[in-house]
C-alpha cells in the first residue's frame, strides 16, 4: 500500500511539474501533449508501477479514449488521471489514444507455468470480446502482458460496484466467484 501511495505521490508531482510546462508546448503536437503519460505509464511503455497502472502502449485505441473520455467526464475517477485529462479537450484526447495505440506493446516475457496450465473455467466468455489470446479487439482491451495484480484490482472493481464505466463488465464480474476471478487474473497475466 506505501510503495503505491508513493507511486502516486510522484505521478502527481510529476504531472504538476510537466502541466506547469504545457503553455510551452506546441498546441497540435500530440507526441508534446502525450508526454505527461509518460510520467507514470512510461517513456517506453512499461508503466512505474505495473501492479497499479496498465500498459498503454499499444491498447486499442477506441478503449483508450473512451477511458480518457469516462476520467475527462468523471464516469470513472482516479484523483491523478481526472485531474491530468481535464487539462486536455476531447479531441485532444482521441489523439492521444491514436498516438498510443500506435506505438508497439512493450514485450514480456510470460509466465511458462501459467500459460502451461489449461484455461479456468468461465474465460471463455472473456474471449468473446477480448479475443482467444486476450490480445484484445473491437470493442475490448488488451489484456495479456497486464499484471496479475492490476487484472485482479479491475476485476473486483467491477465485481463490487466501484468501477462501473463499462455496461457489461459489472454483470460478467458479479456472476463470478473471487476464486474465479483471481484464477483468470492469474491465467491472463501469464499469457
Amino acid at each position: 500500500m506505501l510503495k503505491r501511495v508513493e507511486a502516486v505521490v510522484f505521478c502527481v508531482a510529476a504531472a504538476a511539474a510537466t502541466l506547469s510546462a504545457a503553455p510551452a508546448m506546441a498546441q497540435d503536437d500530440v507526441a508534446a501533449k502525450a508526454q505527461i503519460c509518460s510520467v507514470c505509464h512510461g517513456a517506453a511503455g512499461q508503466p512505474i508501477d505495473p501492479k497499479t497502472i496498465p500498459i498503454i502502449f499499444g491498447q486499442q485505441s477506441n478503449y483508450l479514449y473512451k477511458e480518457l473520455h469516462d476520467f475527462h467526464s468523471g464516469d470513472r475517477t482516479n484523483a491523478m488521471m481526472s485531474a491530468t485529462v481535464k487539462a486536455f479537450t476531447l479531441p485532444d484526447l482521441r489523439q492521444i489514444a491514436n498516438f498510443f495505440a500506435a506505438k508497439t506493446w512493450p514485450a514480456k516475457q510470460g509466465d511458462a507455468a501459467a500459460t502451461a496450465a489449461p484455461a479456468p473455467d468461465g474465460i471463455d466468455q472473456c474471449r468473446a470480446c477480448h479475443q482467444a489470446n486476450f490480445e484484445g479487439g473491437q470493442p475490448a482491451p488488451r489484456l495479456s502482458g497486464l499484471t496479475y495484480e492490476y487484472l485482479i484490482a479491475q476485476m473486483n472493481a467491477f465485481a463490487d460496484g466501484t468501477r462501473t464505466n463499462n455496461l457489461d463488465m459489472p454483470g460478467f464480474m458479479k456472476a463470478l466467484t473471487p476464486g474465479q476471478r483471481d484464477a483468470m487474473a492469474r491465467y491472463i497475466a501469464g499469457l
